[in-house]
């Protein structure tokens, strides 16, 4: 609950959409195994966060969070090909890119100054707000994303991409 991985615990072994009924509130967390994304507010939802293996005992001043993690997703492993296509425009409209490896700047390899949809086909992706893997991010998993914008991210400007590969 608290930072420093004191007080009440609990241990997370899938997704879980609302932690509220677990803890009050969690400030410190230690992933064992696998990789997560963690987010700010319950049902997936709010700032995201990738967390691999490793001790998080003060993570709240790293990310600039005030109420903890209120959910989890845990992300698969994953060894197969990877392919994401991304749209400047919203539902897959304007210029469109194919990726299959990471990219640290969409404005630098494709000229591209805004990507509002995607589709990702194969593997599982973060993208970030700034070139270079900088900013608040968002977990990508396969599917159609045609609206960056009505899934709470209007403003929002992915400028890289990158794969999660076996780093968990």
């Amino acid at each position: 609950e608290h930072g420093n991985f004191q007080g009440r615990s609990y241990e997370c072994m899938s997704d879980c959409a609302d932690m509220s009924s677990y803890l009050s509130r969690c400030h410190s967390c230690r992933v064992e195994s696998g990789c997560f994304m963690v987010y700010d507010r319950p049902n997936y939802m709010g700032n995201q966060y990738f967390m691999r293996r490793g001790e998080y005992s003060d993570y709240m001043s790293m990310m600039g969070w005030s109420g903890g993690i209120r959910s989890c997703r845990m992300i698969p492993m994953y060894r197969g090909s990877y392919r994401m296509r991304i749209y400047e425009r919203e539902n897959f409209g304007g210029q469109m890119y194919e990726l299959m490896d990471d990219c640290d700047s969409i404005m630098d390899r494709y000229r591209m100054s805004d990507c509002m949809s995607c589709h990702v086909m194969d593997g599982h992706w973060l993208m970030y707000e700034q070139p270079h893997y900088r900013g608040r991010m968002m977990y990508m998993r396969p599917g159609e994303y045609r609206s960056f914008r009505e899934m709470g991210y209007g403003g929002t400007r992915f400028m890289s991409m990158r794969r999660i590969m076996d780093m968990c």
